[in-house]
């Protein structure tokens, strides 16, 4: 029992830890030295159903399926499942970012939960700057409690 407390909690770390990541590679690397494939995210440039900002979602998953893969030949190592912590955030990332902020399928458009209110605004807010400087709110399920508050005013 000791065990699956520990591996749990390693994945739950890991998962809590990617927010942390996600939002500093957004700040600093996407609109920093890779603003070139993150731009159409902002821009609308891209004229499919893909963007080259999709591109992140490989380099996020890589380190994901190391971990998971090297886990997995040592035996279900501490590896193991911080690569499950990884790629579960990079699920929560597909259906928060993709799905339900963006509508790319058009499910889940009337939430009418304080958080999900919240933290769509403070992605508008985010994409409201289409360059890549001045930019705000970087990260994706931490949502400064501003938002929430301006939910509290409009309900």
């Amino acid at each position: 029992m000791e065990t699956i407390a520990i591996n749990f909690l390693i994945v739950l770390a890991s998962f809590l830890a990617m927010e942390g990541v996600a939002w500093f590679t957004h700040k600093y690397i996407m609109h920093g030295l890779l603003w070139t494939l993150h731009k159409d995210h902002h821009k609308k440039e891209s004229k499919g159903f893909f963007e080259h900002n999709d591109f992140f979602f490989l380099i996020f998953a890589v380190p994901g399926i190391v971990c998971l893969y090297l886990g997995m030949e040592a035996g279900y190592n501490f590896l193991f499942w911080i690569g499950l912590g990884i790629t579960l955030y990079g699920m929560a990332y597909f259906f928060v970012h993709d799905i339900f902020i963006h509508q790319r399928f058009k499910v889940l458009r009337k939430a009418d939960n304080p958080y999900f209110k919240a933290i769509r605004r403070a992605h508008k807010m985010h994409h409201k700057h289409i360059g890549k400087e001045d930019g705000e709110c970087f990260g994706m399920l931490w949502v400064p409690m501003k938002y929430f508050r301006e939910q509290r005013k409009t309900a």
